[in-house]
């Protein structure tokens, strides 16, 4: 009889290792669908980004590729320092701020919680394919009959790197500055469409064969940092925290590579 109610108890004892075994496992099991299903959860939460206008197109298919992989909608408004800032300040909204540079943060720095540096930021000197009018650095670019634009120094940073770089320089005032844009693309295109000489724009945005940058070391000094800021406006804490251990991934980092940016770290 004992012998009897040890072979149960043996049985049982099994049996309740098998069993706590199978808890386990579900366990870990529901707890690996919950992280899935937190990773999805975003559907119908929004963030709202302001945005450089010289960054569009690789923060655009960043921010298409957050939602398509989160649901979470994405409402990014691209302009330039000055107009992102003064919206900032005038509105009290917005989760995060893509800044051309850290310098751009100062003027809204008392709603700005954090901040983390994404990209190198590479001013670089572009003339016509071919440099037809001899264009080897800076300093060419007073050479008579060249005719130069350049970024709004007031309210674009790369239209603040060329000032600050010419300056130093102390050749500005000799430079025929025939016009300034409010954007990056805008500069790129006064170039592309032949209505100047030379141009200083951000590395990324000079694209096509018609087109080239000038192979000088004049600019080096000035290459800038692209800072990812949260705002204290932000309310929605879960989302923006998804975001932003997004723009750590390796997802977001190719797609800034892409685009010819330098990613940090």
């Amino acid at each position: 009889m004992m012998r009897k109610f040890k072979k149960w108890l043996v049985v049982l004892v099994v049996m309740g290792t098998i069993v706590s075994l199978v808890s386990g496992c579900t366990s870990k099991t529901d707890k690996a669908e919950e992280k899935v299903d937190e990773g999805q959860s975003l559907a119908g939460q929004t963030l709202f980004v302001y945005c450089g206008a010289g960054m569009t197109k690789p923060f655009g298919e960043i921010a298409d590729k957050f939602k398509t992989e989160t649901g979470c909608e994405m409402e990014v408004v691209y302009a330039n320092s000055a107009q992102s800032q003064n919206q900032i300040k005038t509105t009290g909204e917005g989760d995060l701020f893509i800044a051309g540079s850290a310098d751009e943060l100062t003027p809204v720095k008392d709603v700005v919680t954090e901040s983390k540096d994404l990209v190198k930021h590479i001013p670089v000197l572009a003339v016509k394919s071919g440099n037809p009018v001899g264009i080897a650095g800076l300093n060419d670019l007073t050479k008579e009959g060249v005719e130069v634009v350049l970024g709004d120094a007031e309210a674009t940073p790369i239209g603040k790197i060329a000032n600050k770089a010419l300056t130093d320089l102390g050749i500005l005032s000799n430079v025929k500055v025939i016009a300034r844009a409010a954007t990056a693309p805008e500069i790129f295109n006064a170039l592309s469409v032949d209505e100047c000489d030379a141009i200083i724009v951000w590395k990324e945005n000079v694209t096509g064969s018609t087109t080239e940058i000038v192979k000088t070391t004049d600019l080096d000094a000035y290459v800038k940092k692209v800072p990812a800021a949260i705002l204290s406006s932000s309310k929605n804490t879960e989302a923006l925290d998804a975001f932003m251990t997004f723009l750590d991934s390796d997802s977001a980092k190719t797609i800034w590579e892409k685009y010819g940016y330098e990613v940090i770290n």
